[in-house]
């Protein structure tokens, strides 16, 4: 008797996967629904959007997110406390995503975990993904794009329009397409 993997269970560990499998696509289409309920939810009801945000993600202290939020699964992602998302936030989350407390995002923030096949065969079946993880007190500007598997550490500040494709390490100020860091931040 062999032990077979859901394609779930595939698809968090970063394997290859089938993303038609109906399980994951009963998932993003709840996920689809939260989101939808939360990008169209009055403004002057914060209490109640939030509400929507907190049955999607997994949240360890206040969070504020501006609409339109999108993501693919919800349950991937992880929001320390003291999290502020400005307008259009998408977090495409088939593996985890982790974010630390008093984190700041500025619009149009997109981060991917999600990856697919240079091979286009194999691209039409599968995809996977490569977990991201960001620090605590990190600022990304807006248009900031983090790629697969990117690592930003502690204190950081990645500038408008970066796209991240290698790790940051903590206290730095990094720029630029290929993001690099262009300066250290100096402790207080």
């Amino acid at each position: 008797m062999t032990n077979t993997m859901t394609e779930l269970e595939k698809m968090q560990l970063g394997l290859s996967y089938i993303a038609s499998d109906p399980e994951l696509a009963k998932a993003r289409t709840h996920a689809k629904l939260l989101c939808h309920q939360f990008n169209l939810a009055d403004p002057t009801t914060p209490h109640v959007r939030i509400k929507f945000i907190a049955e999607l993600l997994k949240l360890k202290g206040k969070a504020y997110l501006e609409p339109m939020f999108y993501c693919d699964y919800g349950f991937n992602i992880e929001l320390g406390d003291n999290f502020y998302a400005n307008h259009n936030l998408t977090i495409l989350d088939v593996c985890k995503v982790t974010i630390g407390s008093n984190v700041m995002f500025g619009p149009n923030v997109m981060i991917s975990t999600a990856t697919h096949p240079i091979d286009p065969l194999e691209r039409r079946i599968t995809e996977s993904g490569r977990p991201i993880t960001i620090g605590n007190d990190v600022w990304l500007g807006g248009n900031v794009s983090v790629l697969p598997g990117v690592s930003i550490g502690n204190n950081c500040v990645v500038g408008a329009g970066s796209v991240v494709t290698k790790d940051i390490p903590a206290n730095s100020v990094a720029v630029g397409n290929p993001c690099k860091v262009i300066r250290k931040i100096e402790a207080k």
